[in-house]
Parts: C-alpha cells; sequence; structure tokens
C-alpha cells in the first residue's frame, strides 16, 4: 500500500464529499466519488448517478474532458476500487486504463464478488500503479449502506426516535403530536431523504395515520414506504397508502384479506413467522434483495424493541425535547426486564447537538457487553 502524503488525503476528502451526496441517489450501487489530480492541480471530479448511468470514475472523466483537458498521467482518487465487471455499464477500471491514468488511490476494496480485488489487479497488470487502503474507515461510513447489503445480505439500519427528557414518546391515551418542535422536525425530513426506504409498523399507522413521506426538504425521489402489518389490521384508506406505491408486509397470507390492499396500488409480501411474530431478518433480507441499501425506522415501542432485541439496529438517532410526561406515559422500546446490569444494551454516542430547542443524539450499537 504504502505511505501516502497529506496531497493523498486532501484529495481522497473530496471525493468521499462527493460520494456522500450521491449515495441516495446511486442506490442500489454505491455513491462513489472521483477526483482526477495532475501536478497537484484538480482537472476533474465526479460522483456515481442513478443506477445504470455513469459511475463515478467516468463523470470525473467526463468533468476532465468538457473543461478541454485530458486525464492522461492524472492520478485518481476514488472513494471505492474501480468496477472491472460489465454490469449496466462498461468496466471502469478499463476506461481508467483506456484513458492513461498513471495512478489509482482507492480508499477500499469493493467487497462485492464481481470486484472483490480484480479491478486494483488489471489496473496494475496495465502498469499503473493501484493501491486500495487511504482513510478506509471513514470510506465505510459513506458507504455503510452498500456494504451492509453485500456484506450481511441486510440494509444498514437507521432507528429514529424522539422523546421527552423522561424518555417518553407518548401520553398514555396514544398523544404523541408534537413532541420535538419544527427545527426537530425538519431535521426528520432530512434524514427521510437520506435513505431508500422507510419502516414502520401497524400501531404506528393506526395512532397516527402517517404519511412518512419527505415535505419540508428537497428530495430527488421519495423513500420506499415499508409497514410491517403482521395481521392487516390497518385500513387501506390510510394515508402512508396513497400516492406511490407502499410496501406491506404481513404474515396473513389468506389472498381474500390481501386484496384490498393490492386494490389500493400496496405491493405484498408474505414474512414467515419467527415465534408469535414476523420473522424481521427475512424482512430485511428482502429489503436487501429488492436493493435497499439504507432502511430508517419510525415506529412504536414494540418494532423498535423487537429490533433491537433481534440485534438488528445499526444506528440510533433519538430527539430529546426539554419537556416531562410523567412515569405513565409511553416509553421509546418494549424491552423485557433485565435482572443484571452486565445485561444493558451498549451505545457508542457518535455526536450530540441542538436543533431547534430539542438534542439530536446520534448513537451507534455495540456488541460488546
Amino acid at each position: 500500500m504504502g505511505a501516502y502524503s497529506a496531497a493523498d488525503y486532501q484529495y481522497m476528502q473530496q471525493a468521499l464529499r462527493l460520494a456522500e451526496a450521491a449515495t441516495r441517489r446511486a442506490a442500489p450501487n454505491p455513491g462513489v466519488g472521483c477526483v482526477l489530480v495532475r501536478a497537484g492541480k484538480v482537472i476533474g471530479q465526479g460522483a456515481t448517478l442513478a443506477a445504470g448511468e455513469d459511475h463515478a470514475e467516468i463523470q470525473a472523466i467526463k468533468n476532465c474532458l468538457a473543461q478541454g483537458g485530458s486525464p492522461r498521467g492524472a492520478t485518481a482518487y476514488v472513494t471505492l476500487e474501480p468496477c472491472s465487471h460489465y454490469g449496466r455499464t462498461p468496466p471502469c477500471a478499463e476506461r481508467l486504463i483506456a484513458e492513461g491514468i498513471s495512478r489509482v488511490v482507492a480508499a477500499m476494496v469493493d467487497p462485492y464478488h464481481e470486484v472483490a480485488g480484480r479491478g486494483i489487479a488489471l489496473l496494475q497488470a496495465a502498469g499503473i500503479a493501484a493501491s486500495a487502503g487511504l482513510m478506509q474507515a471513514e470510506a465505510r461510513r459513506v458507504h455503510r449502506g452498500f456494504l451492509s447489503r453485500v456484506e450481511r445480505a441486510r440494509p444498514w439500519v437507521l432507528l429514529k426516535v424522539a422523546a421527552t427528557l423522561d424518555g417518553k414518546t407518548a401520553l398514555l391515551n396514544g398523544n404523541s403530536q408534537w413532541i420535538t418542535g419544527s427545527a426537530a422536525r425538519r431535521d426528520v425530513h432530512q434524514l427521510r431523504a437520506a435513505h431508500d426506504a422507510i419502516l414502520t409498523g401497524s400501531g404506528t399507522v393506526l395512532a397516527d395515520n402517517p404519511l412518512l413521506t419527505v415535505r419540508e426538504v428537497e428530495t430527488a425521489r421519495q423513500p420506499r414506504r415499508v409497514v410491517l402489518d403482521s395481521q392487516l389490521q390497518t385500513s387501506p384508506q390510510s394515508r402512508i397508502y396513497q400516492g406511490e406505491s407502499t410496501l406491506v408486509a404481513t404474515c396473513a397470507s389468506d389472498p381474500a384479506r390481501q386484496v384490498p390492499y393490492l386494490a389500493a396500488g400496496c405491493e405484498l409480501w408474505t414474512l414467515p413467522r419467527l415465534g408469535e411474530y414476523a420473522d424481521l431478518t427475512a424482512l430485511l433480507q428482502q429489503l436487501a434483495q429488492a436493493g435497499v441499501n439504507q432502511l430508517m425506522v419510525e415506529a412504536g415501542a414494540g418494532l423498535n424493541g423487537a429490533l433491537l432485541q433481534a440485534g438488528l439496529v445499526d444506528e440510533l438517532v433519538l430527539y430529546l425535547a426539554p419537556c416531562l410526561a410523567g412515569d405513565a406515559a409511553r416509553g421509546l422500546f418494549v424491552w423485557p426486564a433485565l435482572q443484571d446490569l452486565a445485561d444493558k444494551q451498549h451505545l457508542t454516542i457518535d455526536d450530540v447537538r441542538m436543533v431547534g430547542a430539542d438534542i439530536r443524539l446520534r448513537a451507534s450499537l455495540t456488541i460488546e457487553k
């Protein structure tokens, strides 16, 4: 791999920023960033477009050519190993070779089985100085959804919850609008816009009748809405079933019971049971197969707790409002009583900031006890 210079880090950071911005539009592909540099000057840059369109390397080359330049002799900084196979588009590694790129620095090897080191090997065989590993941890964070789908066969799961300072999400009578302020609610729309799909449960649909769309910020496309309704208890006229097709995941396999949802334009998946509940792992696996890289969960305490207990949550975003609701109000998660504090769920707090009058806490789940 060799040593990397301060300039190498600078240009890779630039490529990672491009990748971050492209992640949502590129799904199910990874949103890769690419920066072309020659003689200490950026001569082209680009990021992955929608599936079936240009990858980052091609966009960077086109950007360079559009400015009247040539990529020949340049270094290409890419956040993920250039592809070496024919998919919807030709191999990027071959295009880099054809354009006379002299050096390729990738943040990480692509774990996808069609690539998995073959891109770097192809470049090296052509005499290009190609390596991977610069800012790999940062790249894994940017590409977390794609990597989760490829390596674990499930999406990266972010669980969003809003609560009072004493950890309550709703009053005992179910009233929960609004715990947080307008700035926090707008921030939630930003989160939705960054995800491929949003999952909720039948209890939330019955209690709140939500839309779960992106409305307060601009988005190129709406995330797919997914309702886990094991017994088909929700009304097919619910707001969440209006507009673009909503996916309903259920354990109710009776075709007659599914007809009203199909008539409302929904897509239905029948899930196996795991004990008395739907198999959540099977649901996430099917979402991954459907191309969902990043899944956001906005649900009630029951589904929240079930996902946590099953070890299927990667990240938690908690909005805390400066108010108290009392011990009789509803909590964040349905969770069995612990007999020993050693059994508690550990979290790593990654970020804490104010959003309007509310606190936003971002944490990742850790396996270690």
